[in-house]
């Protein structure tokens, strides 16, 4: 993909690759040493990226908080997409227009830094499918979990990836990035 920015998806995920409802599982593994980590995604990003669900979850939990992450958070430029929301109401956030393809091909030729995926794992099919991601970044838990939506579901198509960095967190989370071959 020709672009001047870097699209990134960055997703915490179970062993057994479940990635629905983090909120119910993550939290014994969050520290110092991930929010650090995380940090550093949005550090890098100028833009937000998000499906429906995800950009509700963010909007009713991020704009009455403060602090560094927050503070990112609100402040940074937040795009969504769906067909389902008529006015986002989250301070500096946009609908993406038209067809979810062409919009992220074309935000990501718009000057800028990184543009961030969090969350959203339709969006993360659609576009890793669509060889439109530059890296796909996992923080894998140690649980399995047995059930739930997991990242990719039987039927999924193949896609080739290669593993750009590898590191093992204190709490036993594995950070992983790939990148498409």
């Amino acid at each position: 993909m020709e672009s001047t920015r870097t699209l990134v998806a960055g997703l915490f995920i179970t062993l057994d690759g479940v990635v629905e409802a983090p909120e119910k599982w993550h939290l014994p593994y969050h520290d110092d040493e991930m929010d650090h980590l995380v940090g550093q995604w949005y550090s890098e990003a100028d833009t937000l990226l998000m499906g429906r669900v995800t950009y509700e979850t963010f909007a009713a939990a991020w704009p009455d908080r403060t602090g560094p992450m927050a503070d990112t958070i609100n402040g940074m430029r937040k795009v969504v997409a769906s067909t389902a929301i008529d006015k986002p109401d989250w301070h500096n956030t946009t609908l993406l227009d038209g067809d979810l393809i062409a919009a992220t091909t074309e935000l990501a030729r718009q000057p800028g830094r990184t543009i961030l995926l969090q969350g959203s794992i339709s969006l993360v099919r659609a576009l890793l499918a669509a060889n439109l991601l530059d890296e796909l970044r996992l923080l894998i838990h140690p649980l399995v979990l047995g059930g739930g939506a997991r990242l990719f579901p039987a039927g999924t198509p193949e896609a080739p990836l290669t593993l750009v960095r590898s590191t093992a967190l204190a709490s036993g989370v594995l950070n992983l990035t790939y990148a498409p071959v």
